[in-house]
């Protein structure tokens, strides 16, 4: 579904993607670990088109991202950014419809605020929470209005930016199985980046490691305890001694 060939992408002196190459298979959950700032959002961008990569070659569903409508191309994708980046304004319904309200996807008022409300449901909040703003809702409530707004179209690919960032152990988890019922329920392809190993263990089905530029290792979930990667090794350990530096 996703295939990425030699992307590279550089911030003057700053190489972030030295040549990086993904395939990602339809109908599965692919997860992108890595330290901050290896460039797990930029490759994210860089499938988006919001970031046009200096070299390499990105393809989703076969088809040049480059080279396409960008609005019929934008509408297949869903996301939930890390912090859930919710609109303070706009009540939690309209936050969810936001993409129902306007544009190539835009539905009746009426129509939108009812997809709004299943869409909650789904992730198990209550239509008593579609009238209220942001504000009041806790962290992991936000958490769940921005997982909604990301399935409210029925995108065929959703990206997951961080998804547990912020949230208690037991939210994480809720979080976690959520993700995991409505990918495999919607048949989506989805791509999470996170450095929670709970989550990686939880939600994926392959994954990728992204150091210094490139695709340190890349393989089956359960295959990361025995991968003999020392970078991935020492990454899913957490231990300080190993091929990557710890900044003090």
């Amino acid at each position: 579904m996703i295939k990425l060939i030699g992307v590279t992408k550089s911030f003057g002196n700053n190489h972030i993607l030295r040549g990086v190459d993904l395939t990602v298979d339809r109908g599965t959950s692919f997860v992108i670990i890595g330290g901050s700032g290896t460039g797990k959002s930029i490759t994210i961008k860089s499938i988006l088109g919001l970031v046009t990569p200096d070299a390499g070659k990105i393809t989703v569903d076969g088809q040049d991202v480059t080279q396409t409508d960008r609005d019929a191309f934008l509408a297949r994708f869903g996301m939930l950014f890390q912090g859930a980046a919710l609109f303070d304004s706009l009540p939690v319904w309209q936050n969810v419809a936001f993409r129902l309200l306007r544009g190539s996807l835009k539905r009746p008022k009426d129509e939108a605020r009812q997809i709004a409300i299943e869409k909650l449901r789904r992730v198990g909040l209550t239509s008593d929470v579609a009238d209220r703003l942001p504000a009041e809702l806790s962290g992991g409530m936000q958490k769940r209005v921005g997982l909604a707004r990301a399935i409210a179209a029925d995108p065929e690919i959703i990206f997951f930016d961080e998804p547990t960032t912020g949230l208690d152990p037991i939210m994480a988890g809720v979080i976690n199985d959520l993700i995991r019922e409505i990918v495999a329920e919607m048949g989506a392809t989805a791509i999470t980046i996170t450095h929670d190993m709970t989550s990686v263990r939880a939600i994926a089905d392959n994954v990728a490691m992204l150091h210094d530029g490139v695709i340190q290792w890349a393989g089956p979930v359960g295959d990361i305890d025995t991968s003999g990667d020392p970078f991935l090794d020492q990454f899913i350990h957490g231990r300080e001694i190993g091929p990557i530096e710890a900044i003090r």
